[in-house]
């Protein structure tokens, strides 16, 4: 599959030959869902937590003699249906991750790069360089390109000038090629990758086919 390769300024710079195996695949739902929710889950924090009748600063005495009262029979002032007492089946500090085989991962990436390149929603730049860091500058030339919310894939370093121009644009996400990930590319409209990207991820699912 060939792409065409144009600069930021919007001229055109030749075409770029991608791997069907990577670019060319029919998306499937399905692996695209397991991924986003294994990231998400993977994302969340899980210290949220409460107080249980163990954790509570409270005098663990019985609160007063077992008969003779004509009230319930109770014990310590640390239960739960007590003002003050620990709290029931509250939430605990635990990890959310679910298991994604390492494999399922990497169809789920050349999936969601299927699904771009489908959808005709990729567009490759020769290289993701600006002379200045200067916001109004990359806002005009992705103006001309048509891109107002999209995420920029470099190489594995990102131009300094580059990275703090785009910073301040809203709908902008840029990454070191090493930071591409599904959720990422599906929740912007356009994929935008540098030559450099393309040959860093083709090298990278070629050296995991060769495994």
């Amino acid at each position: 599959m060939d792409i065409k390769v144009t600069t930021l300024d919007g001229k055109a710079s030749g075409k770029v030959s991608v791997s069907d195996e990577i670019f060319g695949l029919t998306p499937r739902p399905d692996i695209l869902a397991r991924m986003v929710r294994y990231q998400l889950a993977k994302r969340r924090a899980g210290t949220h937590a409460v107080q249980n009748r163990s954790d509570v600063s409270r005098t663990g005495a019985k609160m007063y003699k077992q008969k003779g009262t004509g009230r319930a029979r109770h014990s310590s002032a640390r239960a739960p249906q007590f003002r003050g007492g620990g709290r029931a089946f509250g939430p605990v500090v635990r990890s959310h991750a679910i298991d994604l085989p390492k494999k399922v991962r990497a169809l789920a990436l050349r999936h969601a790069l299927s699904a771009k390149a489908q959808s005709e929603a990729i567009i490759v730049v020769d290289d993701l360089v600006a002379k200045e860091p200067k916001t109004a500058t990359l806002k005009g030339q992705l103006a001309r390109l048509g891109i107002a919310n999209a995420l920029m894939i470099g190489g594995d370093e990102l131009d300094g000038n580059f990275r703090l121009a785009a910073r301040n644009i809203p709908g902008l996400d840029v990454l070191p090629v090493q930071g591409i990930n599904v959720y990422d590319i599906l929740r912007r409209d356009m994929l935008v990758l540098s030559k450099a990207a393309i040959a860093a991820i083709e090298a990278r699912f070629a050296k995991e086919a060769a495994k």
